[in-house]
């Protein structure tokens, strides 16, 4: 059995979720999220208390127990991103890096010719406090991916630390060259 599957997914109070053909919608107070469901995992709707319950056809089968704990897992991500959303930070390091927010677009000066402009997703919030970009989203998978394409813009380097990196990332410094004596 899969640890992760077994355990129900609570659903606080306001919570609706719906299955509908290879997919679960998870609707809460103000927004709705839409989590994949495959052909060999169906889900259980408990009225008391509120909870949802993930099956599999086939318990021993390794694919069907991995998909098991994967999609109980992805639906309880949606249920606590739209309970409180999930965040992401990241600094910009470096000589005249600079970021900002013009409209829905965040605009990057990270030592390139040009400036590098980036538009924000409709279910992502981003604001810009000095070098800090924050990234705030009920949908823990576009905010992940969202940040990690801004990262991929200018990665963080070893030998001075410039670049983006997240604000909670370690940074492994190298030296650089030895001096000839």
């Amino acid at each position: 059995m899969s640890r992760i599957g077994k355990k129900p997914v609570i659903l606080p109070s306001g919570f609706d979720v719906t299955v509908e053909a290879g997919k679960v919608t998870v609707k809460g107070p103000k927004e709705s999220l839409t989590v994949p469901l495959h052909s060999d995992v169906s889900i259980e709707i408990q009225a008391e208390p509120s909870a949802v319950i993930v099956n599999v056809k086939d318990e021993n089968n390794v694919k069907q127990r991995a998909l098991w704990g994967l999609t109980r897992q992805l639906i309880a991500n949606a249920v606590e991103g739209l309970v409180k959303p999930y965040e992401k930070s990241l600094e910009f390091v470096g000589v005249g890096y600079k970021v900002a927010l013009q409209g829905n677009v965040i605009v990057m000066d990270v030592g390139f010719s040009h400036q590098v402009k980036y538009p924000v997703p409709p279910m992502l919030e981003a604001s810009v406090d000095k070098q800090i970009l924050k990234l705030v989203s009920s949908d823990k998978h576009l905010l992940g991916e969202v940040a990690a394409q801004i990262r991929r813009v200018r990665p963080p380097e070893p030998y001075k630390g410039k670049g983006i990196r997240y604000t909670d990332e370690v940074v492994r410094r190298k030296a650089g060259k030895a001096a000839k004596s």
